[in-house]
C-alpha cells in the first residue's frame, strides 16, 4: 500500500476550487489499486469534508488531515483519531497582541468561526470556507476547550503579518508554530502539531513504510509534511521555499492536473 497526502488549495484543487476530471480519474485509479488517501490542509475539518463531498472522493479509508496538523480524522469511522489544541491562555495572548497590532484574527469552535466583527477579512475567508461565523468580542471566553488553531489575516500588507510574526518569536519559541499557508493568511497551532508530524503519526500508525508515501504541496505550511514524506512533491505553481525542500517539481501547476500528472509517470 502507498500513502498520497495532499494539499488541497494551489496543489490537488484547480483555480477554482475545483478537483478537475483529469485528476479525479487519477485518484479514483489509485485508491482502487488499495493505496490511501490523505487529505492535509490548513482548512478547518468541515470545510475538509465540504470539499470531500461535492468533488465525490468518497474512498474508502480516506482520511483528512485538518488545521495544518492539529487534527486527523478517520473518514469511514467518522472519528477524530489525534488532535492537537491550543490552551485558552495561548487563545487570550494572541487576541490581545493581534489587537495591539491591528490585525485580524480569528479562531474556531469544532464547527464555526469566531471573530469579533465581520470585517473585510472574514468576508474573504468565507468565500471558500463555509462555515458559520460567531461574533463575539472574547474568544477565550466564549471557548469551552481550546480550539485547533488561530488565523491572522491581512489583504494588504504582507509585512504586517511578518511584523506581527517576528513580535511573537520569543513568547512563541516553545508553544506554538507561527507559518505562512500564503501571503495574507498566518497560521498558528500547537508547537507538537504540523503537518509533517501528522503524516509521521499516519504512516506509522498503518504500518506503511516512509518510501511507499507521497506528499504534494505549494506553501510553507507544506514544508513539513514534504520533508516527512517518502517522495516530497513541489507544484509548478509553489513557493521557491517549497521547491527545495522537496525531491521533485511538478511538470505542470494546480491548474493543469500536474500532481496527477506527475503520478501518473511514477506509479
Amino acid at each position: 500500500m502507498k500513502i498520497l497526502f495532499t494539499d488541497l488549495d494551489g496543489t490537488l484543487l484547480n483555480k477554482e476550487s475545483k478537483v478537475s476530471a483529469k485528476t479525479k480519474i487519477f485518484l479514483d485509479e489509485f485508491t482502487s489499486s488499495g493505496n490511501k488517501l490523505v487529505f492535509s490542509s490548513g482548512r478547518p475539518l468541515y470545510s475538509i469534508l465540504e470539499v470531500k463531498e461535492n468533488a465525490g472522493l468518497n474512498y474508502p479509508g480516506a482520511l483528512v488531515i485538518a488545521s495544518n496538523g492539529s487534527q486527523i480524522y478517520d473518514c469511514d469511522s467518522d472519528k477524530t483519531i489525534l488532535e492537537k489544541r491550543l490552551p485558552l491562555t495561548y487563545v487570550a495572548y494572541l487576541q490581545a497582541a493581534a489587537v495591539k497590532n491591528k490585525l485580524h484574527i480569528h479562531t474556531y469552535t469544532d464547527d464555526s468561526i469566531i471573530c469579533d466583527s465581520e470585517d473585510e477579512e472574514i468576508i474573504y475567508y468565507r468565500r471558500r470556507i463555509h462555515l458559520p461565523l460567531i461574533i463575539t468580542p472574547d474568544y477565550a471566553s466564549y471557548l469551552t476547550k481550546g480550539p485547533l488553531k488561530m488565523l491572522a489575516i491581512d489583504l494588504h500588507d504582507h509585512d504586517r503579518l511578518t511584523g506581527f510574526r517576528a513580535s511573537l518569536e520569543d513568547w512563541a519559541a516553545d508553544k506554538i508554530t507561527c507559518i505562512f499557508s500564503n501571503d495574507n493568511y498566518l497560521e498558528m497551532f500547537d508547537k507538537s502539531a504540523g503537518k509533517g508530524n501528522a503524516v509521521r503519526y499516519v504512516y506509522e500508525h498503518f504500518g506503511v513504510d516512509r518510501k511507499d508515501t507521497f506528499a504534494a504541496g505549494d506553501a510553507q505550511n507544506d514544508i513539513s509534511m514534504i520533508q516527512a514524506a517518502g517522495v516530497g512533491i513541489a507544484m509548478l505553481n509553489a513557493d521557491e521555499a517549497v521547491k527545495k525542500a522537496a525531491d521533485v517539481v511538478t511538470p505542470k501547476d494546480n491548474h493543469n492536473d500536474g500532481l496527477a500528472e506527475y503520478l501518473w509517470s511514477v506509479l
